[in-house]
């Protein structure tokens, strides 16, 4: 069983699409889909789930679909920590927070702080997050403080970098496996560092149309694997 899994929840809008409801019906859906994934990985013990919830580059999309995003966002904060503390779940956020709502961003604070010492999932919302700038800011972090004198040039290495990373304060190991739903087969400019050696999986599936049956089928499909990390055969 993978211990870390991120999940690329894409194809709400198009399940709304194909069955004539309003953009609302998917993400409503796609909630669905996504408190059925935090109950599966809590019983199967996985012990940390990455979700794409919210992209940088989503801005882009109609503003009232943005602020429907956020009201989702702000909703399944406010009516599900409690549900996050009874199972023991802890939740981190990765992203550049401040570009979100204020309201939000103050359930997100108030959430990763109630949560902090939950251990039975560790559950990373990815929300504003664009695995580029994750990389620059790191390389920014880390030039101020050769300019500072802290380190040398040829000091720097892999580890110094995935420090400075976002996912550096979270206390997990990257990603064993990524499953992205609804057929597109790209990464999307998610945690481009972080997945340089998980192993990809990829499902015609509609994010609310993913369920057991189809998270088994990845799982399966990892478990079939032989992982060598630029090894021998």
């Amino acid at each position: 069983m993978p211990n870390h899994v991120a999940v690329i929840m894409d194809g709400n809008r198009r399940w709304a699409g194909s069955r004539n409801f309003p953009i609302v019906f998917g993400y409503e859906a796609g909630f669905r889909a996504f408190k059925r994934l935090i109950e599966l990985a809590c019983n199967w013990g996985i012990g940390t789930l990455t979700v794409f919830a919210f992209s940088s580059e989503n801005w882009c999309r109609p503003k009232a679909e943005t602020d429907l995003l956020m009201g989702l966002f702000e909703r399944i904060l406010r009516f599900e920590l409690e549900h996050f503390m009874r199972e023991n779940i802890r939740i981190s956020l990765i992203g550049d927070a401040t570009k979100l709502p204020k309201q939000l961003q103050s359930l997100l604070v108030d959430a990763v702080e109630a949560t902090q010492n939950n251990s039975r999932l560790h559950l990373i919302v990815a929300a504003n997050y664009s695995g580029r700038s994750d990389v620059v800011q790191a390389c920014r972090k880390i030039a101020f403080k050769v300019k500072d004198g802290l380190i040398d040039p040829n000091d720097i290495n892999e580890y110094l970098v995935e420090r400075e990373l976002e996912t550096s304060c979270t206390d997990f190991p990257h990603p064993d496996l990524l499953i992205r739903t609804s057929g597109e087969l790209r990464m999307s400019n998610f945690l481009l560092w972080q997945l340089a050696y998980t192993e990809l999986y990829f499902t015609n599936a509609l994010w609310p149309d993913f369920g057991e049956s189809e998270f088994l089928e990845a799982l399966c499909s990892f478990q079939q694997r032989q992982r060598r990390y630029g090894g021998n055969l």
